[in-house]
């Protein structure tokens, strides 16, 4: 299996942004991403959050062809043309065989598994939300995300740089819930939290280990992070593997410029460097990030017969203005030896990435 993180292709052409990774993505048996923002053409903007733009609908068939198998779509922004840019993106989709989990026209919907069949394994995903807007949740006759609730320490609004203390009973008896009764059909069970501090090299927030080892402790076979568009340290628990932010799986959008005529992105440009204390390289208009966000990674899992999980990396390089490439070279090691330092920098146990990519505790 491979992973990737956080995909918006808001851009034309989107064969082109995906070709430098799709030969990892088609190697795989399965490969798994996160679909960031809905695609679709119409919708109401939701207030209350920045909102990113609907990107092109004839993207969701290009992530298809890509190799991509299964998209977790529980995210800050997948409600950002409301009800219709969901309906559009899961009817996308379908049409492209994906198969996706996280977001629905109702929280029912929005916590159903995706299920697919490799290798004689039923495999499948569960997606969940854990950093809001709380108006981008679905609810039991709204469209949105499945949602897990974090709170800050004082019941305040979650922030983007906010310090996400509390793991509310709320996300600890979905996940219980969810995972026993996906284990029931499931031989492997992956779970996506979209959690974490954005544009921060290395650090964790508080809740994200809890919330990871509670997932792992309720039957998770591997826990997939994203959400801070750059990539996280990696760990393992009761031998599990958790990847605590795979970064950007394939980014490209000029949401994030200032140079455009959306009020509240374009006074969010400016603000995100301020607040997260980083400038980005001018080079990289498509996709300007913190510039450690060019270290970027696919996650790899291999099962063996006897159920032993290996995890692994696949180097990545993110070229300007902002497409990412299987790495090559001085540049593998060099991103290897970058995701074992931020792991050490974050306070988890270290690792050590071996010359093939894969991960030992």
């Amino acid at each position: 299996m491979v992973l990737a993180g956080d995909l918006v292709l808001d851009e034309p052409d989107a064969p082109y942004w995906l070709a430098g990774i799709a030969p990892a993505l088609k190697e795989a048996d399965l490969a798994v991403g996160h679909l960031e923002v809905p695609h679709t053409g119409r919708g109401q903007e939701l207030q209350g959050d920045v909102p990113a733009p609907g990107a092109p609908p004839e993207s969701i068939a290009a992530i298809a062809a890509a190799g991509f198998h299964m998209l977790s779509l529980a995210g800050n922004h997948i409600a950002d043309c409301g009800a219709e840019g969901i309906a559009d993106t899961l009817s996308l989709m379908a049409e492209a065989g994906l198969v996706g989990s996280g977001a629905g026209l109702s929280l029912v919907e929005a916590r159903k598994p995706a299920m697919v069949e490799r290798c004689g394994m039923r495999i499948a995903l569960l997606s969940y939300n854990c950093v809001g807007p709380e108006n981008s949740w679905a609810g039991d006759a709204q469209a949105g995300c499945a949602y897990l609730r974090i709170e800050t320490a004082d019941g305040g609004p979650i922030a983007p740089a906010a310090d996400l203390v509390v793991v509310t009973d709320q996300a600890l008896e979905v996940l219980r819930k969810d995972i026993a009764a996906v284990r029931e059909k499931a031989d492997f069970v992956m779970v996506a939290l979209h959690k974490g501090v954005v544009h921060t090299p290395a650090r964790l927030a508080p809740y994200e280990r809890a919330i990871s080892h509670a997932a792992i402790e309720a039957g998770a076979d591997v826990v997939i992070g994203h959400h801070a568009h750059i990539v996280r340290g990696i760990e393992f628990h009761q031998r599990k593997p958790i990847f605590h932010g795979l970064g950007n799986g394939c980014v490209v959008t000029s949401a994030l410029s200032p140079a455009q005529d959306h009020p509240a992105r374009r006074e969010w440009a400016e603000r995100r460097k301020a607040l997260f204390g980083f400038e980005p390289d001018p080079a990289f208009t498509l996709a300007p990030f913190h510039p450690e966000a060019v270290n970027a990674m696919l996650g790899r899992l291999t099962v063996h017969e006897d159920g032993r999980i290996e995890a692994g990396i696949i180097p990545v390089d993110v070229l300007a203005p902002g497409r990412p490439v299987l790495a090559e070279g001085e540049r593998k090691s060099e991103i290897a030896r970058y995701i074992e330092d931020i792991t050490r920098k974050a306070g988890l146990p270290p690792i050590t990435i071996a010359a093939d990519g894969t991960v030992r505790a």
